[in-house]
C-alpha cells in the first residue's frame, strides 16, 4: 500500500488551521488599527469642516457688524442696524444651508433679526481660535440643529460708544452632507487597502505554508516502512526545528524496527539448529528396539541450550522495550549483586568456587529487571568459565560520579580471535554450552544507562604478560548525585 493511499484523511472538526491562524492574526489587527485610523480621520476631516464653516459664520457676522450704528454712550447707547437679507447671501454656499441672525444688546436686547432665535448666555472662551471676541456653540432653531457664531463686536460713531452681541446661526444640511461624502470616501478607501492587505497575506500564507504542504505531500508518498530522514534543504528556519525533532523520533522508530527484524532473523535461525536437533533425538528414542537407555542426557542438553536461547532472545528484545521507557528508579547495585550472588550459589557450590563478594552502596537509575539480568549474565558467564576449586570474586567500588563491579574470575580468559567479536550476538566461544547472548545483553544494558562494560584478561605478571590466570569483567555505570 502506498503513502498516498493511506492519508492522513480530512482534517478533524476541533483541528485549528495554521493558515486561518496566521490570516486571524494578521488582519484582525489590521482591521483594528484600520477602524481606529477611519474614526480618527473622520474626525479630524470633520473638525477641518467645522472649522471652515465657523469661520464663514464669523466673517457674516463681521459683514453685520460693519452696518451697525449707536447714539448714546456704554448703558445708555442704543444700537440701530439695517441688514438686507441679499448681505447674507455672499456667504451662503448653496441652498441645502440657511442662515439666520439676531443682533442684540448686552443685556438681550433685540436690535434686528430673528427674534426666535435664542439669545447667547455663554462665555468668551479664555482663548478664541480667532483674533475675535467670538464663540461658536451647537443650538436648536425652529426644530432644526444649527450652528452659531456669536461676535462681541464694539460699536463706536461721533454719536456714541456701545458693545453689540451679533449671532449668527446656519443650519447643518451642508456639513452633514459634507460629513457623509469624507466619511463615504473614507470608508472605501480603507476598505479597499484592507481587501488589499487580505491579498497580501493570503499570498504570504499560502507561499509560508507552501513548504509544510510539501513535506506532508512527501510523507504521503512514501512507500510503507520508509523511514528514512527527510531532506529538506530548502525549509525555512522556522520548521528545521520540527524537521529534526521529526528525524530523530523516525531514527527511534528505524531503531526499534531494526532491532525487531533482527530478533525475529535470529529467532528464526538460532531456534531451527537446537529444535532439528530435539527433533532427531526424539525419534532416536522412540525407534529405540530394545531396552537401552534412551539418550536423555542429550535430550535434556539440547532442551536447555533451547530454552537458555529463548530466554535471552526475549531479554534482549526486553532490553531495548525498556529503553524507550524514561521511569526509572534509584536503585542500589550492591543489594541487586548480592541478592543474583545468593540465587547462584547453589552453581558455585556444585564447582566449589571460592568466592569473595566485596560491595559499597552505590545507587544507579535504573530498572531493577535490567541491573539483576546484568549482573547475573555476568556472574554466571564467570561461574561457568571458572574451573573447579577455582576463585571468584566480585567488588563494586565508587568514585563521586561513577560505581564500578568487576567480576574477575580464574577461567582462561579470552583469545584475541574471539575478544575482536565478543558483544556481537551468536559469537560465544563453545556453541555447545552457551548461546552467545549474554554479553551482547550486557553490553545493552549499560549502554542503555549511559554506562560502559570491558573485559581484560588478567596476567600472572603485574606488567601483564606471561600467563593468564583469569578474565576481569567490569561495567562503569553513573551514580545518581547527591544520593549516597
Amino acid at each position: 500500500m502506498r503513502g498516498s493511499e493511506r492519508g492522513a484523511g480530512p482534517p478533524k472538526p476541533g483541528a485549528t488551521s495554521l493558515r486561518r491562524y496566521l490570516l486571524v492574526g494578521i488582519l484582525l489587527p489590521v482591521g483594528l488599527l484600520i477602524v481606529v485610523n477611519t474614526v480618527s480621520l473622520y474626525s479630524q476631516a470633520l473638525s477641518a469642516v467645522n472649522t471652515a464653516y465657523d469661520r464663514t459664520l464669523l466673517a457674516s457676522a463681521k459683514s453685520i457688524g460693519e452696518q451697525l450704528d449707536v447714539t448714546g454712550y456704554d448703558e445708555q447707547s442704543e444700537l440701530r442696524v439695517t441688514v438686507p437679507y441679499a448681505a447674507l447671501e455672499a456667504f451662503e454656499a448653496d441652498n441645502q444651508s440657511r442662515l439666520f441672525y439676531r443682533v442684540s444688546s448686552l443685556n438681550g436686547e433685540l436690535v434686528s433679526g430673528f427674534a426666535q432665535l435664542p439669545f447667547w448666555r455663554g462665555r468668551i472662551p479664555s482663548k478664541p481660535p480667532y483674533s475675535a471676541l467670538v464663540d461658536f456653540y451647537d443650538d436648536v432653531f425652529n426644530d432644526d440643529a444649527v450652528r452659531v457664531a456669536v461676535l462681541l463686536q464694539p460699536v463706536a460713531s461721533p454719536q456714541g460708544r456701545g458693545m453689540a452681541v451679533i449671532q449668527v446661526a446656519e443650519t447643518l444640511e451642508l456639513r452633514k452632507t459634507l460629513a457623509r461624502k469624507i466619511l463615504v470616501d473614507t470608508l472605501w478607501r480603507q476598505a479597499l487597502l484592507l481587501v488589499v492587505i487580505a491579498l497580501v497575506a493570503v499570498v504570504v500564507v499560502q507561499r509560508a505554508t507552501r513548504p509544510v504542504r510539501r513535506l506532508s505531500a512527501e510523507l504521503q508518498a512514501r512507500p510503507e516502512g520508509d523511514l528514512t530522514p527527510i531532506a529538506a534543504p530548502d525549509a525555512p528556519r522556522e520548521l528545521l526545528p520540527l524537521v529534526d525533532a521529526t528525524n530523530e523520533v523516525m531514527g527511534r522508530l528505524q531503531h526499534l524496527l531494526d532491532n525487531q527484524k533482527r530478533f525475529v532473523r535470529d529467532a528464526a535461525h538460532q531456534l531451527r539448529t537446537p529444535l532439528a536437533v530435539l527433533k532427531v533425538q526424539v525419534q532416536s528414542a522412540c525407534a529405540a528396539t530394545w531396552m537401552r537407555a534412551m539418550p536423555s542426557g542429550e535430550i535434556n542438553q539440547t532442551v536447555d541450550r533451547a530454552t537458555q536461547l529463548a530466554n535471552q532472545m526475549l531479554a534482549l528484545a526486553k532490553v531495548e522495550q525498556l529503553r524507550q521507557q524514561p521511569e526509572l528508579q534509584t536503585i542500589d547495585l550492591a543489594q541487586v549483586v548480592r541478592s543474583v550472588a545468593l540465587d547462584l550459589s547453589a552453581l558455585i557450590a556444585e564447582k566449589d568456587i571460592d568466592f569473595d563478594i566485596e560491595t559499597v552502596p552505590a545507587h544507579i537509575h535504573s530498572h531493577e529487571w535490567m541491573l539483576g539480568e546484568l549482573s547475573r549474565n555476568l556472574l554466571h558467564n564467570a561461574i561457568k568459565h571458572t574451573p573447579a576449586g577455582g576463585t571468584l570474586t566480585v567488588r563494586i567500588v565508587r568514585d563521586s560520579a561513577h560505581a564500578a563491579m568487576t567480576v574477575s574470575d580464574s577461567g582462561p580468559g579470552i583469545s584475541a580471535e574471539l575478544s575482536a567479536r565478543l558483544y556481537q550476538p551468536f559469537s560465544a566461544g563453545n556453541v555447545r554450552h552457551g548461546s552467545g547472548l549474554g554479553l551482547a545483553i550486557c553490553r545493552e544494558i549499560t549502554q542503555a544507562l549511559g554506562g560502559s562494560i570491558a573485559l581484560e584478561n588478567r596476567y600472572a605478571n603485574a606488567h601483564g604478560t606471561g600467563q593468564v590466570i583469569g578474565l576481569d569483567a567490569t561495567v562503569r555505570l553513573p551514580l545518581v548525585q547527591n544520593n549516597d
